[in-house]
C-alpha cells in the first residue's frame, strides 16, 4: 500500500498529523513505556471477561488477538488464539497497564478509535509507527447503554497478511455483548452503592455522601454542609480513590472550615463513599491571594497604578474604583481616532486602557504625563509586556494583578449570586449545585466578562426557578475538565498551554521548552485535562 499522505484515508491522514505533532516519527520505538497498576475488577473488565473468553475460544489456533482498553486508553485485558500471539503483543508493548494513545503509539485501532469514538480498521502500512505495519487491526468503542459514555475500546489484531473483512462484524458482536453486560452490571452496582450508603448514613451526626458517575446520595447533614464548590473538590478526590482501601485526609470546605474526610471506592461500582467529620470545627483562613493595594492611600497620595490581567478580569472596573469621587478621564488605546486636545490635561484621574496597543509616540506622551499627574494604566499580564508598554508599567510604583476566573473557581457561586443581584433576579432565580459544578469545570477564557454574559443570557430566557445544566447554552453544558485543579495544578496547566501555543502544538518542542521529558508532558496533559 502506498503511504503517501495524499493517498491515505482522511481519518488516517489526520491521525498521522496528530502523531507528528506529538513528536513521534515512523522510526519511533515502542519498547520504552511504563506499566501502571489498574483495577482488575472494574465494571468494564468484569463485563468483558466472559465475552472475551468466548471470543478466544472461537479464535483458538489462529494468530488473532483481542485487546481491551478502558475509557482512558489503558490496556486492561487481552486474549489470543495461540500462545505465540502473546509474545507478539509483548513485543509491541500491548500489555496490561500500558496506555495506548496516539501521542505514544501513533495511528492504530486502539489509540485512534479512542480519539475518534467510532469503529475503525487500520491496515498494515496505515500504521504510523513502522513496527506496527506488520499488523492489521480493527477497533470499536464500547459505550454504556444508559449514560452513552465511552467505557473502553475493543481491538482485534492479526498479521497484515491475514487481514479479513469479517473482523469488523465479529468484533462489533462482541462489543454488543459487553455493552449488554455493562447494563446489567450497572444495576447491580447501583444496588451495592445504595447498600453501602444505607449502612453508613442512618443515625449519623456526620455528613455522609456517595458520589457515583450518575448517582449522588447525601444525608441531611451533608446536604446542609456542602455546596457546589465542595462537590467539585470531592469529585476530584474521587478520581484518584483506589478500590477497597479506606483513606483519610483533611479538606477545606467553602464555608472556611476543615473537615476530616474518610473515603473509600465501593468494590464493583463506580461510587466513592465519603464521611466528613466537623467535630473539631476549626476555622481556617481562606486561600491567600496577593495583597491588593490600599485604594484610599493611592488616591490620597496620587500614586500611579498599573492594573494588569487577562481580558475580562475587570481591569476597567478596578481602574474606575481607584478614583472614588474624583473625576475620571478614560483614554483607550484600542479605540480608533485621535484623542481630544485636552485628553492629557483634564482634572482628576487619568485612566489609560490597553497600554500595549499604544504607538511609540503616544506612549512617550503618556510617560511624560505620568511624571506630572495622577495616572492609572491597564494592560495584559506584566510578563506579556514589551517595549514602550513595559516602560510605562515600570513607572507605576503600585501594581495590581487581577486573578483569572479559572483560578477563582471556589468563588464562582458567590460571583453568580452577585450577578443575579445586579440583574434584579437574586430572589427568584437560582443556579442549581449541578449547574455550578458544570460552570466550575469551564476554562473561562473571557473571565468575568464571559461569566456575566452567560448569566445575562440565562436571565433573558428565564427569571424564576432553578437553572439546570440543560438550561445553559450548549457549549457550556459539557465538562472540559473532569475535576477542579488545585492552584499549583492550575499554574502547571497554564504553563503547558503557553508552551504548546508557542511551539505550534508540537509536544516534543514544548517538552524541551518546559525542561521535561516528552513522556512526562504526555502524562501531565492527560492528567490536567488539556
Amino acid at each position: 500500500m502506498d503511504t503517501d499522505a495524499d493517498t491515505l484515508r482522511p481519518e488516517i491522514a489526520l491521525s498521522w498529523r496528530r502523531s507528528e505533532l506529538s513528536g513521534l516519527t515512523p522510526a519511533s520505538s515502542l519498547d520504552t513505556f511504563t506499566v501502571a497498576d489498574y483495577d482488575r475488577r472494574s465494571r468494564l473488565v468484569v463485563a468483558a471477561d466472559p465475552v472475551l473468553d468466548e471470543a478466544a475460544r472461537e479464535l483458538a489456533g489462529t494468530a488473532f488477538s483481542l485487546v481491551l482498553a478502558d475509557r482512558d486508553a489503558w490496556i486492561v485485558d487481552r486474549r489470543y488464539g495461540a500462545r505465540q500471539a502473546e509474545s507478539v503483543l509483548d513485543s509491541i508493548g500491548a500489555v496490561p497497564g500500558r496506555r495506548f494513545t496516539e501521542e505514544t503509539t501513533g495511528t492504530n485501532s486502539i489509540a485512534t478509535v479512542f480519539e475518534l469514538r467510532r469503529g475503525l480498521s487500520v491496515h498494515g502500512n496505515e500504521h504510523f509507527i513502522e513496527s506496527l505495519k506488520q499488523f492489521a487491526c480493527y477497533g470499536h468503542p464500547i459505550t454504556h447503554p444508559v449514560t452513552h459514555r465511552l467505557e473502553g475500546v475493543l481491538d482485534i489484531t492479526c498479521p497484515a497478511t491475514q487481514d479479513n473483512p469479517l473482523l469488523a462484524p465479529f468484533l462489533r458482536r462482541a462489543v454488543v455483548d459487553i455493552e449488554q453486560r455493562l447494563l446489567e452490571g450497572s444495576r447491580a452496582a447501583e444496588q451495592r452503592m445504595l447498600a453501602a450508603y444505607q449502612a453508613a448514613a442512618p443515625g449519623r451526626s456526620r455528613a455522609v455522601l456517595m458520589l457515583g458517575e450518575d448517582v449522588v446520595l447525601a444525608n441531611a447533614v451533608a446536604t446542609d454542609l456542602l455546596d457546589a464548590a465542595d462537590h467539585a473538590v470531592l469529585r476530584g478526590i474521587a478520581m484518584d480513590a483506589p478500590f477497597g482501601v479506606r483513606q483519610a485526609r483533611e479538606v477545606e470546605l467553602s464555608s472556611g472550615r476543615v473537615a476530616a474526610v474518610s473515603f473509600e471506592r465501593i468494590t464493583g461500582a463506580s461510587g466513592v463513599l465519603f464521611e466528613l467529620d466537623l467535630s473539631e470545627r476549626r476555622p481556617i483562613p481562606r486561600r491567600s491571594r496577593p495583597a491588593e493595594p490600599d485604594l484610599a492611600g493611592c488616591r490620597a497620595q496620587r500614586v500611579n497604578v498599573l492594573i494588569s490581567g487577562e481580558p475580562g478580569t475587570g481591569r476597567s472596573t478596578a481602574a474606575r474604583e481607584l478614583a472614588g469621587d474624583e473625576p475620571v478621564k478614560v483614554l483607550d488605546a484600542a479605540e480608533a481616532g485621535p484623542w481630544p486636545p485636552d485628553a492629557l490635561t483634564a482634572e482628576g484621574l487619568l485612566v489609560v486602557e490597553n497600554i500595549h496597543l499604544l504607538s511609540e509616540a503616544l506612549a512617550a506622551r503618556i510617560a511624560s504625563t505620568m511624571d506630572q499627574r495622577w495616572v492609572v494604566v491597564t494592560s495584559p499580564p506584566v510578563a506579556d509586556l514589551t517595549g514602550s508598554a513595559a516602560d510605562l508599567a515600570s513607572r507605576c510604583i503600585v501594581r495590581r494583578e487581577l486573578t483569572p476566573l479559572r483560578a477563582r473557581r471556589d468563588e464562582l457561586p458567590g460571583l453568580v449570586t452577585g450577578m443575579l443581584g445586579r440583574l434584579g433576579v437574586r430572589n427568584t432565580l437560582r443556579f442549581a449545585p449541578r449547574t455550578l459544578e458544570t460552570l466550575a469545570a469551564q476554562d473561562w477564557p473571557g473571565n468575568l466578562r464571559e461569566l456575566y454574559a452567560l448569566v445575562s443570557h440565562v436571565v433573558r430566557t428565564r427569571r424564576v426557578g432553578d437553572v439546570l445544566p440543560q438550561d445553559l447554552p450548549e457549549s457550556y453544558q459539557g465538562s472540559p475538565r473532569a475535576r477542579q485543579l488545585s492552584p499549583i495544578e492550575q499554574l502547571e496547566h497554564d504553563a503547558i498551554i503557553a508552551a504548546l501555543h508557542a511551539c505550534g502544538g508540537n509536544k516534543a518542542h514544548a517538552a524541551k521548552r518546559l525542561g521535561i521529558s516528552r513522556s512526562t508532558l504526555h502524562r501531565r496533559v492527560r492528567s490536567l485535562g488539556i
